[in-house]
């Protein structure tokens, strides 16, 4: 089901739902998802107050909620502004936003969100598509900026000893201002937590290599899990195709498609799975165990067939 809403400020926003959850994007700037969440529940996603209900302009504005850019990041490439309207169309329960061409990038950003009937999950497929006359080399980069007090998690490849581990495993990737330190971070030999927590001010972020497929965000009693493939290639910023930044505000989830040549006319797609459910645990690896890690892999389970590479 949907409906033509007014949303934090913005007219002509588009809400999809079933009977549990919904999801509610922007058409005046785009392509941006405002809210996910249970109906009549809290928003997943963190939305900027200085920037509601704002359109048009030439500076780029944060805004929130879940975006796709092109990786690597680049000043002026990847801060594109998004402060125009998008053309849509919907068929049934899936609603197809596109951009217009970036003119410094030659790139039509398009998102895919196609919601279950019945059940609390929805699968996002990004596109990146290139109108230049030429091959370019990039990522589809999906970012999705969350509301404030929650915690990520990050999982890692089994941890294990003896002879047989004598190859590295668990890649992680460092940004200059991340401090390790920080309280905000647990190092967990499952898991790796990040916690938002508005009394840090300061700016962090990790990269790494996610085999296992899939990342979580836990607020209030509630879970976003996110999963999507770990495709063969190279990845760009040290090969991370899992990254968290955390500041003040918000913590982003980030997953990201290998670096590819796209050819013109082409498209380079990268889809993530979200399912939200009602969960709770304590900040400890075996509550993880007991509480996420079986939604999890029922979910993936459920979902296998369309885990593509």
């Amino acid at each position: 089901m949907h409906e033509k809403i007014e949303f934090n400020g913005w007219q002509n926003c588009l809400r999809i739902y079933n009977d549990e959850i919904e999801v509610i994007v922007a058409t005046d700037i785009g392509i941006r998802i405002l809210r996910a969440g249970f109906i009549n529940g809290q928003n997943f996603l963190y939305l900027s107050p200085d920037d509601a209900g704002k359109i048009g302009g030439s500076d780029w504005r944060i805004y929130g909620g879940h975006r796709l850019w092109h990786a690597p990041e680049a000043i002026p490439r990847s801060y594109a502004p998004d402060n125009s309207p998008v053309e849509y169309s919907i068929k049934g329960n899936t609603l197809t936003l596109t951009q217009a061409k970036e003119a410094s990038t030659g790139i039509i950003k398009e998102v895919e969100i196609s919601l279950h009937a019945s059940k609390n999950e929805v699968t996002v497929v990004h596109r990146l598509i290139n109108k230049n006359l030429w091959a370019i080399r990039v990522s589809p980069w999906a970012i999705s900026a969350l509301d404030k007090g929650g915690t990520a998690i990050i999982p890692q490849e089994p941890y294990g000893e003896g002879d047989e581990f004598l190859l590295p495993s668990r890649p992680l990737v460092l940004w200059q201002y991340t401090q390790m330190q920080d309280p905000r971070w647990f190092w967990g030999n499952k898991y790796i937590l990040a916690n938002q927590d508005t009394e840090h001010t300061s700016e962090q972020k990790i990269g790494v290599l996610n085999k296992e497929g899939w990342v979580a965000y836990h607020l209030n009693k509630e879970i976003l899990i996110k999963t999507f493939v770990n495709r063969t290639g190279d990845y760009p910023d040290y090969n991370s195709n899992n990254e968290i930044y955390i500041n003040e505000n918000f913590l982003e989830i980030e997953t990201l498609g290998p670096l590819e040549a796209v050819g013109a006319d082409s498209v380079l797609e990268h889809t993530e799975y979200w399912l939200l459910a009602k969960t709770d645990f304590t900040s400890s690896e075996e509550a993880i165990d007991s509480n996420v890690l079986p939604l999890v892999n029922s979910f993936m389970a459920e979902s296998s067939k369309n885990l593509r590479p």
